[in-house]
């Protein structure tokens, strides 16, 4: 299990700077060694959050991953090497490091994962010694598949989960014949896994779960992994019910969520947020959970296929 930490910047309610400190620390005593940023989370609020929590654990052995490319429009034009080297240039001063772990383009346009000049400078920023790997985080699994089939890309971050289930058809097994490196997000959903939101639940005015449904400030499928909120809420409860009877007593519906991610083959790393320690330690926890039934996995399946599929299996 890793950490993604947008919630720590912004677009999910207000957190203190002292509450996401505690969740890192959390994270870090249950076992979590990857982290997840961006540039703009917070406009850079996050990477510094999470850069001075790495150097105050500087022989932790943490691998930080943060991500570039939405501080301008999404055109291609803006995706040139001046830019790349401005953006990782503020990233590494918020991030406190001479070189980044791993960067990734942050939900580029199809047109420039296709490129070759794209590659061409990320090559470049790794024989310079600014960035140590390189990947892309993608809405589509054709965006993804176009990049795995790159020489020299490390990884793919991917929104999967229980109620995403299409990266499972052809971008795993892609990634695992290759050799990269899956990094799996929004595994719950946007919470709606966690099985405690109800119809008339109300999320803070900055929060996307607010303000995104419609998908009018960035991808919808971003939020509630582009289900419609009332099916998510009816379908959630349903993904509880499955987790009551399968007689794992002991764990919530969200670690359940979490764990069916992890354990998907080719499946690296999966990047749950958490706002609190009790989250941040219960995400953690999911990680040590065995492998899930196969009856549990099936009725899984069969949710969303009765559920979702219609809304988002076509889409992305």
């Amino acid at each position: 299990m890793g950490l993604g930490t947008w919630q720590l910047g912004a677009d999910w309610g207000e957190v203190s700077e002292a509450d996401a400190r505690a969740v890192l620390e959390a994270s870090a005593e249950a076992g979590v060694t990857f982290y997840d940023t961006a540039d703009v989370y917070g406009d850079g609020r996050s990477e510094q959050i999470v850069g001075r929590f790495v150097a105050d654990h500087a022989d932790a052995g943490f691998t930080v991953a943060t991500k570039m490319g939405r501080r301008l429009d999404q055109v291609p034009s803006n995706y040139v090497e001046s830019n790349f080297r401005a953006w990782l240039d503020r990233s590494r001063r918020n991030l406190g490091v001479d070189t980044i772990d791993l960067v990734q383009l942050h939900c580029p346009p199809s047109e420039v994962i296709d490129a070759d000049e794209t590659y061409d400078v990320l090559d470049q920023l790794v024989s310079e010694g600014i960035i140590s790997a390189y990947g892309v985080s993608v809405e589509t699994c054709d965006q993804a598949l176009s990049a795995i089939a790159r020489p020299n890309l490390a990884s793919v971050q991917i929104i999967l989960n229980a109620f995403r289930m299409k990266p499972l058809d052809a971008v795993l097994p892609a990634a695992v014949a290759a050799g990269v490196g899956i990094i799996a997000r929004v595994p719950l959903a946007s919470g709606l896994l966690s099985g405690k939101y109800k119809l008339d639940t109300i999320f803070a005015e900055d929060d996307h779960r607010n303000y995104n449904r419609d998908g009018s400030a960035f991808d919808v499928g971003e939020t509630f992994s582009g289900v419609d909120y009332e099916t998510g809420v009816a379908a959630a409860q349903e993904f509880s019910a499955l987790v009551e009877s399968s007689g794992l007593s002991d764990a919530t519906p969200a670690q359940v969520a979490l764990a069916w991610v992890v354990q998907q083959p080719g499946v690296t790393t999966v990047i749950p947020g958490a706002r609190n320690v009790s989250q941040a330690s219960s995400n953690a926890a999911a990680g040590e959970l065995g492998p899930l039934s196969p009856k549990l996995r099936e009725g899984i399946r069969s949710l969303y296929d009765s559920r979702i599929r219609a809304q988002v299996h076509g889409r992305w």
